[in-house]
């Protein structure tokens, strides 16, 4: 199984109300690939962090193999939630590795 996970920040001047609803339309949109896409194990989007955190929005999610993460970065739903994200962010961090 491939772990991967992203962190991602707002983007600065963008309102409370904004980043709340932004957040719950990415977490909601990501989550929902789950069934789209062949390999994909589970999808979870945390978008209320603690207070000591460093990013806004954490998607944590594990996939069958590697070839399945890939499958998964080149899907057509994947490539259209991800150009949402990138609207709605301002910075991205990765990690993938194998559980």
């Amino acid at each position: 199984m491939i772990k991967h996970i992203v962190q991602w920040n707002h983007r600065d001047h963008v309102s409370e109300e904004e980043r709340k609803e932004n957040a719950q339309k990415i977490k909601q949109q990501l989550e929902g690939l789950k069934d789209q896409i062949e390999g994909v194990i589970s999808i979870d989007v945390i978008i209320e962090p603690l207070a000591t955190s460093d990013r806004d929005i954490i998607l944590d999610s594990v996939f069958e193999t590697e070839e399945a993460l890939q499958n998964y970065q080149v899907h057509p739903e994947h490539v259209r939630v991800a150009a949402f994200v990138k609207e709605c962010v301002q910075d991205r961090v990765c990690v993938d590795y194998l559980v």
